[in-house]
């Protein structure tokens, strides 16, 4: 019985004139009062991604799947082999996968959030169709730039991170927030992607830094220095913001990207990459929650 009938059975209970039947109805509203605050999906797994081309087969995957929308944002509730499931479609950029995310841990009290989706290279060993598994999620759009003078022109070798999670004052002023702040993906996670890492057939799927920010590089220099500096594999526009909320919130995190293009090496996209880094992104889930049953 839902909530909303659980209510009338109770009204139409309380109508009938009888101490019993008060006394149930007043049990059953009572009842009823709970279920609603209740959270829908204690200890579910939360499966993130920003477009349908990135979300849609795994929420059509789900079992007894329910679509749940809160203003922007969509959330669908079911399960996956028995285990609760909800995958969300944050939209794009960083506040709006913050935001998602900030629901999500508040409606469904997550044993884990994977946020996944497709991602440019950084490097040219990487091919379209390969899938990093993020040991690190990193914000690169938070620096501070170097000083100069007009006409001097920019230069990014000069810029230093900052890490807006350190620092309760100006972090352009505090030199111990002007270091880059990397997200760990968790342990558990890490070790159910690692698992179903042998079911993927369609690329490698490897290890690394993922960056994130509203920043689309196409400068092949300024992609190297990142690289270089901070050892990114490859760029995308979620994940560090969605790292972020769900470390606030102690939530267990992972970000997987799929390459869909690599400018480093001339692969241009393929929007194909999006279904494949789902139908891996299943198996992990599977993994996941198979491992999590057994404790």
């Amino acid at each position: 019985m839902d909530v909303r009938a659980c209510y009338a059975f109770a009204r139409m209970i309380a109508k009938r004139p009888s101490l019993i039947a008060a006394l149930v109805a007043g049990a059953l509203l009572t009842a009823c009062a709970a279920r609603d605050a209740a959270p829908p999906s204690q200890g579910a797994i939360v499966v993130q991604g920003a477009m349908d081309v990135e979300i849609r087969k795994l929420a059509a995957s789900l079992q007894n799947a329910t679509e749940e929308r809160v203003s922007g944002w969509t959330f669908w509730r079911g399960t996956i082999d028995g285990y609760p499931v909800v995958v969300s479609k944050t939209l794009k950029g960083m506040e709006n996968a913050a935001a998602a995310t900030a629901l999500a841990a508040e409606r469904y009290h997550p044993a884990a959030i994977i946020n996944l989706g497709t991602a440019g290279g950084h490097v040219p060993e990487l091919h379209v169709y390969d899938i990093v598994l993020g040991l690190h999620t990193i914000n690169t759009g938070s620096f501070k730039t170097g000083y100069r003078a007009g006409g001097a022109g920019s230069d990014f070798t000069e810029w230093s991170p900052l890490d807006l999670m350190r620092s309760d004052g100006s972090a352009g002023q505090d030199p111990d927030a002007r270091r880059m702040r990397r997200f760990a993906g968790d342990a558990d996670l890490l070790t159910a992607a690692r698992t179903a890492r042998s079911l993927y057939k369609r690329g490698q799927v490897v290890e690394g830094v993922i960056a994130s920010s509203e920043v689309w590089n196409s400068e092949l220099d300024r992609i190297q220095q990142l690289h270089t500096r901070f050892g990114t594999s490859a760029e995308e526009m979620e994940a560090a913001s969605s790292a972020q909320i769900a470390g606030l919130f102690k939530i267990p995190f992972l970000g997987i990207r799929v390459l869909s293009n690599n400018i480093t090496n001339g692969e241009g996209y393929d929007g194909k990459t999006g279904e494949a880094c789902q139908d891996y992104v299943l198996d992990v889930v599977r993994a996941y929650a198979a491992g999590r049953s057994k404790r």
